[in-house]
Formats: structure tokens, C-alpha cells, sequence
């Protein structure tokens, strides 16, 4: 089963990280969280805890299978530490998969991974997408070369998670 790297910090969209964790959990899926520092507790925008498994500076892309970014503000507070970006945009060079949903695709763009890919995100980012190179799609789900997952909102979990789910089964 599939080792899957999600980074995450306080002021995650707590269903968007709960729900799909819990989908990859329940499907045989390992779920590991990297923030700054292992041990810490980090809370989503609505009450959420989270505890993180490994600091970032403790681990390598080539530990995790795929990697997950869910959305909230947390992709805006990580895109601002380069050892995140430099993290997501390693895993998107060596195209392992990567799920993104809602403000999540703001890690891909500051990565520099977006350009000339089919992708959907918040549609308050996209014009960011856009700016990025994106190619934007605002659909409940869109999964670009068998590699990136992007999902638009809360509402399109179900839809992100099916997608997700086969290309980790593959």
C-alpha cells in the first residue's frame, strides 16, 4: 500500500484533510503529515487537531509514494517556507501522484509544477492557476496525465476522493 505525504499546518479546511485521509486510511493507505516540526499539534480553521508525524527538514520525497495537499489557508502559510515548495515540486518532477484540493494547487504554483496542466482549484486561485500556466478546469474533479488530482471545494471531496483512490490502487 501506498506511503502518501501530506503537508499541512495550522488553518487547514479540517473536512478537506479528514475526509480523503480517511478514505486513503480506509482503503490500506499510509497517512503521514510533515509540518515544520514532528510532535506538534495543529489545529484547522474549525477546531481540528492534527499531530504531525515527521518535521520536513526529516524527510525526502523519496520516502512517500504520492503526496497530499489539502486546502484551507495552510497552503498559503507553506508556500512561503521554500523547503515545502521545494517538497511538493519534487514529487510533481518525478510524477508521483499528487492530490490537491481547494487553495492546495497555491503549493503547486509557487513549485512551479502548473504549467500547461489541466488543473482546478478555488476559483478565488484562479486566476493565480492561470497566471502559472494552468489550464484551468472548473469541474468537481480533474486529474491531468495521470498524475496531479485537483478538486475545487468541500463539495467535491466525494469526486476527489474516487479519483485519488485509483491512481493510489494502481
Amino acid at each position: 500500500m501506498a506511503k502518501v505525504a501530506t503537508v499541512i499546518t495550522n488553518m487547514f479546511e479540517d473536512v478537506e484533510f479528514t475526509d480523503p485521509a480517511k478514505a486513503m486510511r480506509d482503503a490500506g493507505h499510509e497517512v503521514f503529515t510533515i509540518e515544520n516540526e514532528a510532535g506538534n499539534q495543529v489545529e484547522g480553521k474549525h477546531g481540528e487537531k492534527v499531530k504531525i508525524n515527521y518535521a520536513i527538514d526529516d524527510v525526502k520525497p523519496e520516502d512517500f509514494d504520492a503526496l497530499f495537499i489539502p486546502g484551507g489557508f495552510s497552503p498559503d502559510l507553506l508556500r512561503a517556507d521554500d523547503r515545502f515548495v521545494n517538497f511538493t515540486k519534487a514529487f510533481m518532477d518525478a510524477r508521483k501522484p499528487v492530490f490537491a484540493i481547494c487553495h492546495g494547487p497555491q503549493l503547486l504554483i509557487s513549485a512551479k509544477t502548473l504549467d500547461g496542466r489541466g488543473a482546478t482549484g478555488y476559483k478565488s486561485i484562479r486566476v493565480d492557476m492561470e497566471n502559472a500556466g494552468a489550464i484551468y478546469k472548473d469541474e468537481e474533479v480533474f486529474v491531468c496525465q495521470n498524475q496531479l488530482v485537483t478538486s475545487r471545494t468541500p463539495d467535491d471531496i466525494p469526486a476527489f476522493n474516487r479519483e485519488l483512490l485509483k491512481l493510489l490502487d494502481k
